[in-house]
Formats: structure tokens, C-alpha cells, sequence
């Protein structure tokens, strides 16, 4: 996990955010990286009519603010007694774009926050902040689910392709910090895959006449070459002495990779956020949003390089 040089956290007051908080810590004092915690006031509604502009409100606001920097100033001052450079960042208006913002004006390589929702059969893990900085900060996304000390499972989540450049980058990237995590906190490493047959289904269906047997000679050809693509990828991994398995699942990804993580009680995904619809603001594959629907672990979220945010 070296290669994150400039931290941002964002800060929360509930008890479980320690754990997210020691890990930021942790990772920032390995890769001798800044860490700067942030705080977001978010004072849309204080800008806005006759009362807000009176003195007696100004002033509760300027209350509010200081309580808030006090609150960013104790949680930096025990790092800064262990010798950790690390700043705190008061920010004002709607939560996600204040933080993708200070991430563009800082050049944040990673940005950490403790998971909103309780998972599980209780609902969503990841809040509406998450979800839209997941698809939209320009940096890797680690949302940490709270209880969790230790990374005993983590998933790798990619989907090669020698075809595709942009694709393949960023199944390096999510093997890069998989497989440094795994070996940093000696995990077991799974390795998913999934792939389908394109129209299988259609053709199954006796739509063209194809026989069963042609067919299933096709779905044979169709796994070899996914196989075949994954290996080539996993080549330029040293997975010696490490706790690792390769599943190659097939399925629609949003669904198997959620259940793989139920099976084997992952404690962590790493998976890429690549979307092929050219809507601004859409930047979110349909894949990793049913994947984080559904997920109740931890995630951390990668763009390709050359993402670029539609915030500004």
C-alpha cells in the first residue's frame, strides 16, 4: 500500500468511526503520507432567507463552526503527538461536492469515510454521501463498515480484457491494492471473475434453431476464453505463500459477486467503478451499483485513470 501519499478523511462523530480513523492512521504512517481530516457544514439552508441573515442567527452559526474546528482539532491532536503530519479542513455546503472539491484542489490520491448504513438485513451500508462520491470523486474511495479490525477476506473484483486498454488498467490497479492489503494484513485473497455468454439465454430459447450441443460447445469456448484472459492477467501477480483462490463464476456480476462475498464473509472488496454510459454524471457502471446495493463489507471503490468528475 504504498502508493497513497495524501490522505483525506472525512470526519464523524460516532463511536465506530475510531476503527476508520486508526486505519487511516496506519496507512498514513507506512506510506509516510499527509492525512487531512475534513468536516462539512452543510449550510445550503443558511443562505437563504430574512431570520438567516439576523445577527443572533450569524452569531449561532459562528458557534456551530467553532464547535465543529474544535471537534476536527481534538481528533488531529493525538496523530500529531505521534509525529504525523496531518491538518484538519472546516468546509461549508452540500457534503459530496465540498469533499470532491477539496480532493481536486488538494490532489487527494485517497479518500476514506465510515460506512453510513448498518448493512446487513437492516438496509444499504453506504449513504446517499457515499454512493455519490463512489461515483464521482476522481480519487479511490475506501468505505470502511464499522466492527471490523482486521481484513481477514478480501476480494479482488475484475473483469479483463486485452482488448480493452482503459478496462485493464484498472484491473491492475485493483490488483495492485488487493494483493498489497492481502500480504499487509495477511488475508486470504479471492480473486472473482464472472462472465456470461452473450444471448445464451435468446438461444436457449430456440431462437435461430442452434442445437443444445452447439450451444453448450459455444458456453465451453466462451469460459476457456475467459480463462484464458484472467490467467494472463494473474501472471503478473506474485501469489506464492499467499492465501489466495480464483473463482471464475458464471453469472451477472452484480449478483454472484455479492453472493461470493456472502459465502466466504469477505470483509472487504476491491472493484473498479467503470462505466461505459457517456451521460455526465453518470459515472457509475450499472455492475458496481448492484454490487454496493447488496454488498455488507467494506469497499473500496477505484476509477480508471483519466476519470474524469463532472463536479467542478
Amino acid at each position: 500500500m504504498h502508493r497513497f501519499k495524501n490522505i483525506l478523511l472525512l470526519h464523524d462523530t460516532r463511536p465506530e468511526h475510531h476503527l476508520t480513523i486508526k486505519r487511516a492512521v496506519e496507512l498514513a504512517r507506512r506510506n509516510q503520507a499527509k492525512l487531512t481530516v475534513v468536516d462539512v457544514i452543510e449550510d445550503d439552508s443558511w443562505d437563504s432567507g430574512e431570520i438567516y441573515a439576523s445577527a443572533p442567527f450569524q452569531e449561532l452559526k459562528q458557534l456551530v463552526s467553532e464547535e465543529r474546528q474544535k471537534g476536527l482539532e481534538s481528533t488531529i491532536e493525538p496523530m500529531k503527538e505521534e509525529g504525523l503530519e496531518v491538518g484538519a479542513t472546516l468546509l461549508f455546503g452540500k457534503p459530496f461536492l465540498e469533499i470532491i472539491r477539496e480532493v481536486l484542489r488538494e490532489n487527494h490520491d485517497l479518500l476514506m469515510k465510515t460506512a453510513q448504513g448498518e448493512g446487513g438485513l437492516k438496509g444499504m451500508l453506504f449513504g446517499s454521501t457515499a454512493m455519490h462520491l463512489m461515483r464521482k470523486c476522481p480519487c479511490p474511495v475506501w468505505v470502511v463498515k464499522k466492527g471490523v479490525e482486521r481484513y481477514g477476506r478480501i476480494i479482488a473484483a475484475v473483469d479483463p480484457d486485452p482488448s480493452d486498454e482503459q478496462k485493464n488498467k484498472l484491473n491492475a490497479k485493483i490488483m495492485d491494492l488487493a494483493t498489497s492489503l492481502a500480504k499487509l494484513e495477511q488475508s486470504e485473497l479471492f480473486v472473482v471473475h464472472a462472465w456470461s455468454l452473450y444471448g445464451e439465454t435468446i438461444l436457449r430459447g430456440g431462437v435461430g434453431r442452434m442445437e443444445q450441443k452447439e450451444i453448450d460447445r459455444l458456453v465451453r469456448e466462451a469460459e476457456a476464453a475467459h480463462k484464458e484472459k484472467l490467467n494472463d492477467l494473474l501472471e503478473g501477480y506474485d501469489l506464492q505463500g499467499m492465501n489466495h483462490r480464483v473463482h471464475i463464476i458464471k453469472g451477472e456480476a452484480g449478483r454472484v459477486i455479492p453472493e461470493l462475498a456472502e459465502r466466504k464473509r469477505a470483509d472487504l472488496i476491491v472493484m473498479g467503478t467503470l462505466s461505459r454510459s457517456g451521460v455526465r454524471g453518470f459515472l457509475i457502471g450499472n455492475t458496481a451499483e448492484k454490487i454496493l446495493q447488496k454488498v455488507d463489507c467494506s469497499v473500496l471503490a477505484v476509477k480508471p485513470d483519466g476519470f474524469v468528475t463532472p463536479v467542478n
